[in-house]
């Protein structure tokens, strides 16, 4: 089947939420993710509405204009949530305008159609637990943890030398931000944040809030290899960040 010939706006998402696998409890922070990316045009959630679990639903599907998708379980103990979920997400990649779609759950079942929707052009998001499998997350463009943050304990809230230890300890985080701003770095080492940060982005899914941060200058600035200043660009104030002399490679290459 050929795609869609007309090209998608560049802001319009596709919601689809696996409520079997989601807290309702999270849907604001959804919605309130997505508004800096774009407009939530289709707004579905998956399961058997028929389940006491799936009471709390209710009043958030009304409260968002979320489109509840009944499905019964069609053997005890299974259910035909996912399926339905793939086949419309499909529906959706070929005859609908849609440049986004957002899948909320925990499920690595997903995981070929996150891939499936990547090879055709198209953004993922995912939203799920810190259970999530790591190949779902790592498919996703985006990944965004739901847990509620107040409840963990986060990098920020340790002594500082605990957590820069800590996070100098995460060679793949290290790798990461090192690479980054080696390949944005400009005059005398310094990097413009808002490049390293397009660069982080392009080698995968990252949000350094899971690290305990609001802002990746404050991840950058937590960790004594980097060094992290102000300046000017295009009239405004931009955060730069470079890496300290001496501290260009990991250490086991030194």
């Amino acid at each position: 089947m050929p795609a869609n010939p007309n090209p998608a706006p560049s802001d319009s998402i596709a919601l689809l939420i696996d409520a079997d696998n989601s807290p309702a409890a999270k849907v604001d922070f959804i919605f309130s993710e997505l508004a800096e990316h774009g407009v939530v045009n289709i707004r579905r959630a998956y399961g058997n509405w028929k389940k006491p679990a799936l009471a709390g639903w209710e009043r958030v599907l009304h409260q968002n204009s979320i489109q509840p998708m009944q499905n019964f379980d069609l053997v005890k103990g299974k259910n035909a949530t996912d399926m339905s979920l793939v086949i419309d997400a499909m529906d959706i990649l070929y005859t609908r305008s849609v440049s986004t779609f957002c899948l909320v759950s925990s499920d690595s079942d997903f995981t070929p159609l996150i891939q499936r929707l990547r090879a055709d052009g198209k953004q993922v998001f995912g939203f799920g637990g810190r259970n999530t499998p790591d190949p779902f997350i790592a498919s996703c463009t985006r990944f965004f943890y739901l847990e509620d943050e107040t409840k963990e304990m986060t990098t920020r809230d340790k002594p500082k030398s605990d957590a820069t230890k800590q996070l100098k300890g995460n060679t793949k985080l290290m790798n990461t931000l090192r690479s980054a701003v080696k390949t944005a770095e400009e005059e005398e080492g310094w990097a413009l944040l808002s490049r390293v940060s397009n660069h982080i982005r392009n080698l995968g899914p990252f949000d350094h809030r899971t690290y305990g941060f609001r802002k990746l200058v404050d991840l950058f600035a937590a960790i004594d290899l980097f060094e992290v200043k102000q300046e000017k660009n295009g009239g405004q104030s931009a955060p730069s960040v470079r890496l300290k002399k001496g501290r260009g490679k990991p250490a086991a290459e030194r």
